[in-house]
């Protein structure tokens, strides 16, 4: 057995954990900061040109700062209880699920790909304007599937 190769690995792992432990306590606190002190209804009117461009609501608002700060899990949280509570139609919930599938988590998995050596930029802003790409693609095609639907429709409805 390679001893040398297996002290290598689990020195590797150790390093891998103790750095997962550093930003994942820090992001905890600044999750319970930010609760507290009602930061994502602070920020929330930074994205809501990001709104407008998805044709999104207002009240789409904070289940999208949840995704993309404290991650999918709790953003999925927001998202149904938004659902349970009909403030955003199921639509809208779709949309902004899309979105977060593709960038979730911002803050902490970028913070995770820092640590092996990846490029701030192309994590953030890669992820960011994918996401903004295709859900933008969904909502132009499901405007269209709508358009057609109520062409469709009038057309039946009129009499010859």
């Amino acid at each position: 057995m390679d001893w040398i190769w297996l002290m290598e690995t689990v020195q590797g792992c150790i390093w891998s954990l103790i750095k997962l432990v550093l930003i994942a306590i820090p992001l905890m606190i600044m999750i319970e900061f930010f609760k507290e002190f009602k930061v994502v209804e602070k920020i929330a009117p930074l994205f809501y040109s990001v709104l407008r461009l998805l044709k999104l609501p207002q009240e789409a608002v904070l289940p999208l700062i949840a995704g993309l700060v404290f991650g999918i899990a709790y953003g999925a949280g927001v998202i149904i209880q938004s659902a349970r509570e009909e403030v955003i139609k199921k639509e809208d919930l779709f949309t902004v699920s899309l979105f977060l599938v593709i960038c979730h988590s911002l803050i902490e998995d970028t913070m995770l790909f820092l640590t092996v050596g990846a490029n701030f930029w192309i994590i953030v802003l890669g992820r960011f304007l994918l996401a903004i790409l295709v859900t933008y693609a969904w909502v132009i095609f499901k405007r269209g599937k709508h358009s057609i639907k109520n062409r469709s429709a009038h057309y039946n409805n009129q009499t010859p």
